[in-house]
């Protein structure tokens, strides 16, 4: 223990009469550091993010859509659709489902009130579709069963609508035109926030028949969003709409489905793979750094050798083992590995602070194996890249140690 604090106060010793030298040599190692700790804080933070708000729509909801499978199956099949025919059978015959809402996306309508025009998202859907998207009602109410029967041109909108519309909680029960009807406003969304940069609060609820009356082309091409009875009945579920809709449609046993269906725990599942994969190639990509640091270390250390070749030869001389100077120059090499290590975790704390003050940016903090890893690499790259320099010092014949110049 003694010969290695030792080792280490000389390994001090040697870095702080060469400085400057010693901070350009680990500068590959605090770049690598830095990056490594930054951007898996940064994609944590967003994966963290992206699944709490995935697992606030709750495990138990499920989405379909119809769409052409590709390939030459895909080509044989007839026409694509789904309609409310659709979904009135797995309304009746689907068991384990607790509720189903059609889904009639516009990716932009227009709202207008007096001389103020804003541009937003449009949903048809039904009076459940609030519990499915787990999207409650602050102000006024959701529109009702017979809104939906009736076809009233009734609609909810989204906090962000109503900053864009300059207007506050008193538009409840007022109207407005949606992409020019007339419609009544009947309630306000609870804030729901942004996910990657999209607000959840920049839209319009209308009921779906309505939204059928508007736009009749999508008569045959609803979307669903539907919840199973709980969590443990998702798959059952799943499998009875599958079986449904392709009955309905005709499938033979060879053909391909003809829509898609996705659980939410499925499209957790997948965005947490993407993560993963994301992370590892971004820090592939930052290892390039380490690499590049560790040669420098390495060219310094053999550097140290020879400008030391003398006190090689003078340690051996008085009884110093291979070994013991092997680990003099190892420990020098670690040493010098894990002060860049250091700088570059303080680096990566600071500039992950810094990305955290942007207003769009998700909550990032860093992670305490994060830390540990970039240590760890900084320690191993030390010790990798520090053998070389040791073994050739360890190796070195002392008495022409002795008379190098």
């Amino acid at each position: 223990m003694m010969m290695v604090l030792a080792n280490v106060r000389s390994a001090l010793e040697q870095l702080w009469a060469n400085k400057m030298r010693s901070v350009l040599t680990v500068l590959g190692i605090i770049i690598a550091v830095t990056s490594t700790i930054t951007v898996v804080s940064v994609v944590q933070g967003f994966t963290g993010y992206v699944s709490e708000f995935l697992q606030g729509l709750g495990t138990n909801a499920m989405w379909i859509w119809p769409e052409r499978p590709g390939g030459e199956a895909g080509k044989r099949l007839g026409r694509v659709t789904l309609d409310l025919r659709d979904v009135e059978a797995l309304r009746a015959e689907c068991s384990t489902l607790e509720s189903i809402s059609p889904l009639i996306p516009q990716p932009t309508a227009t709202v207008a009130i007096g001389r103020t025009e804003v541009t937003t998202q449009l949903e048809g859907v039904s009076a459940e579709y609030h519990a499915i998207r787990n999207m409650p009602v602050e102000v006024g109410r959701a529109f009702t069963f017979l809104d939906i029967e009736r076809r009233h041109p009734v609609c909810v909108l989204g906090r962000e609508v109503l900053r864009k519309l300059e207007q506050g909680d008193d538009l409840v029960g007022r109207t407005l035109l949606v992409d020019g009807r007339r419609f009544r406003v009947v309630g306000i969304l609870a804030e729901k926030g942004s996910v990657l940069g999209n607000s959840q609060d920049d839209l319009v609820l209308i009921p779906y028949t309505m939204a059928l009356t508007m736009y009749p082309a999508s008569r045959t091409n609803i979307a669903l969003a539907a919840r199973a009875l709980d969590e443990t009945q998702v798959p059952e579920a799943k499998a009875q709409v599958v079986s449904i809709l392709r009955r309905r449609h005709r499938l033979d046993a060879y053909q391909p489905n003809d829509f898609q269906i996705r659980t939410q725990d499925e499209i957790l599942t997948a965005f947490n793979s993407i993560s993963i994969v994301a992370t590892a190639v971004l820090a592939g990509i930052v290892g390039i750094s380490l690499l590049v640091g560790g040669i420098g270390i390495m060219n310094v250390m053999l550097v140290s050798v020879t400008e030391r070749t003398r006190e090689i030869g003078l340690r051996k001389a008085v009884g110093a083992r291979r070994r013991d100077i092997m680990l003099q120059f190892l420990t020098e090499a670690v040493v010098l590995s894990l002060l860049g290590g250091g700088l570059g975790v303080g680096l990566g704390y600071g500039l992950t602070a810094i990305v955290s003050l942007h207003p769009q940016m998700v909550d990032v903090a860093v992670p305490l194996w994060a830390v540990i890893i970039g240590f760890g690499i900084s320690a191993g790259t030390g010790v990798v890249f520090g053998i070389l320099p040791a073994l050739k010092a360890a190796l070195l014949n002392p008495i022409d140690a002795l008379r190098h110049e």
